[in-house]
């Protein structure tokens, strides 16, 4: 008869270190970064330049400063640096956009002890303190032209706001490849999608959240006699349930939980759609539910394999 044999977790080893995660998600991203640069113009660049620098720049500074071990080698700065810029728009100053990037690192993240540490999701959290100190920058959209876009060019609505005013939509396929007013990297569907595709083969995230996430949001559209594929491929959905509803430190780690977290910010963000004051609702509805996770997390947690058993 063969032994039990009883060790302290993990149990379960595996090569892949954070370094290899982050650098299939900055693959994952690369992408939404060429469609952003090709719909938006040439500034994207340097935006997404000053964004990466400047986290990568924050976190050295502030680890050296005190006395940290140095992690800038496991490349979660430089993911940080593109899901922020990827939440700005192309006009957005680059000296605002430095603010944000050091506010992320520092503020969010590092502050809070560093990697995993954080509570909330550094470029999420850094975004809405953006959109409240910059008001009028963090809203400014211009209309695609290329990649010699001037800034100067024609503003424009986002979809979002379009179907919150009453005004012309854009056509479905303008919607999936991104042909539209918004976000850096929030335009794109397809890009978005072949990302989310890329790290779902590489396990580097799991099903839950996004189907969760953008289900509901999906069900809900229905429910409330909304364009649902307009609801789907508009505002930050995508890249919020793909790329930062799916973070490892402020989400939970079970597959219940994950569901339950991805239903969470899809109701917020229908709520915040559909009746508040604010046309998108996703980077609110992921930074509130990243407050609730440890609770979702808690009241998600498997039972272990072993343990007392109460007659």
């Amino acid at each position: 008869m063969n032994k039990w044999i009883s060790t302290v977790s993990p149990h379960f080893y595996t090569p892949r270190n954070t370094q290899k995660i982050m650098l299939d998600v900055i693959l994952a991203l690369c992408p939404a970064a060429v469609a952003s640069a090709v719909l938006f113009g040439w500034r994207t660049l340097p935006v997404i330049a000053v964004c990466v620098g400047t986290c990568v720049l924050s976190e050295f500074l502030f680890e050296k400063l005190c006395k940290r071990e140095n992690t800038i080698s496991d490349l979660s700065a430089v993911v940080t640096g593109l899901l922020l810029a990827f939440n700005l728009p192309v006009t957005i100053p680059l000296w605002q956009a430095a603010v944000g990037s050091i506010t992320a690192i520092i503020v969010v993240k590092q502050l809070f002890g560093g990697i995993g540490q954080n509570f909330a999701n550094p470029a999420i959290t850094a975004r809405i303190i953006m959109l409240v100190a910059f008001s009028d920058e963090m809203t400014k959209w211009i209309s695609p032209a290329g990649f010699f876009t001037d800034i100067d060019a024609a503003t424009s609505a986002t979809p979002l706001a379009a179907l919150t005013k009453g005004g012309a939509l854009p056509s479905y396929l303008d919607l999936f490849l991104g042909n539209h007013g918004g976000c850096l990297g929030e335009t794109c569907a397809a890009a978005l999608l072949l990302g989310g595709i890329y790290l779902l083969i590489r396990r580097v995230i799991s099903w839950h959240t996004p189907v969760a996430f953008i289900g509901t949001v999906a069900l809900m559209s229905l429910l409330c006699g909304k364009d649902v594929l307009a609801q789907l491929l508009s505002g930050g959905l995508l890249l919020g349930a793909l790329f930062m509803a799916t973070d490892y430190a402020t989400t939970p780690n079970s597959k219940a939980g994950k569901i339950v977290f991805g239903v969470g910010c899809g109701l917020i963000t229908v709520l915040i759609r559909f009746w508040g004051n604010y046309p998108e609702g996703v980077s609110f509805s992921i930074l509130l539910m990243n407050i609730l996770t440890p609770y979702i997390a808690k009241l998600t947690r498997p039972k272990p394999l072993t343990g007392r058993v109460e007659k």
